[in-house]
């Protein structure tokens, strides 16, 4: 008489296929979720309490935080990278919803909201702290603010050679000191006569004509 238990056969293994099959449908949803999850940029236009105040109010910004980068120094101040030798830039870093902005969107806002020619400052702020950068984080960015270069150029008429915005990976982002945020609301008098003096708008406007602090499409009718 055969007294060998009943073979388990093929019954495990469906039933180890099926588990494995609610565990991927489990898990499906997750890498959408991440892929809307909010993203950061970090970006150096000359004075960050411009550059903040023309970027936090896109539809898809969530904020908008001045501070530093570029520089090897840890916890820099306003005095020190002011004075200049820091290597830091005045920067922006800008948290997004990629669902309603995408990188490629805000860069054509940043594009037209600084002077990609001049390399030697910004507008009346001069010295490397205050030059324009696209700091990136990974290849997706560093790509896109690549062809985001050729895109201004292009609209500009311009050889890519003649735009001074440096574009180079992030080390970090040092928050600036708290009487620098959100600088426009809070001292909004102080703040829009230097805006006026420095003659921001003035030379945007020389620039970029009617797109001027725009976020349009390329007129080059680049989709980046």
């Amino acid at each position: 008489m055969n007294t060998r238990p009943p073979s388990l056969g093929a019954r495990p293994l469906a039933w180890l296929l099926s588990l494995l099959f609610l565990l991927c449908v489990a898990v499906a949803p997750a890498p959408a979720m991440a892929a809307n999850a909010p993203q950061e940029a970090v970006l150096a236009g000359g004075c960050f309490w411009c550059l903040e105040h023309d970027l936090e109010k896109l539809p898809g910004v969530l904020d908008a935080q001045s501070g530093y980068s570029g520089g090897a120094g840890a916890n820099p101040t306003y005095r020190q990278v002011s004075a200049g030798g820091s290597g830091h830039q005045e920067v922006v870093r800008v948290r997004f919803d990629p669902a309603r902005i995408s990188y490629g969107a805000l860069l054509r806002s940043y594009w037209r909201n600084i002077d990609p020619l001049d390399g030697g400052g910004q507008f009346c702020d001069r010295g490397s702290s205050y030059r324009p950068v696209i700091f990136t984080s990974g290849s997706d960015q560093q790509n896109q603010a690549q062809a985001s270069l050729r895109s201004a150029a292009a609209e500009l008429g311009r050889p890519v050679a003649a735009l001074k915005v440096q574009i180079k990976p992030l080390n970090r982002f040092w928050p600036a000191e708290a009487y620098h945020q959100n600088y426009a609301e809070l001292n909004s008098v102080k703040y829009n006569y230097y805006r006026w003096a420095c003659g921001r708008d003035r030379r945007l406007d020389s620039v970029w004509g009617k797109r001027a602090r725009s976020g349009a499409a390329w007129a080059s009718g680049s989709k980046s």
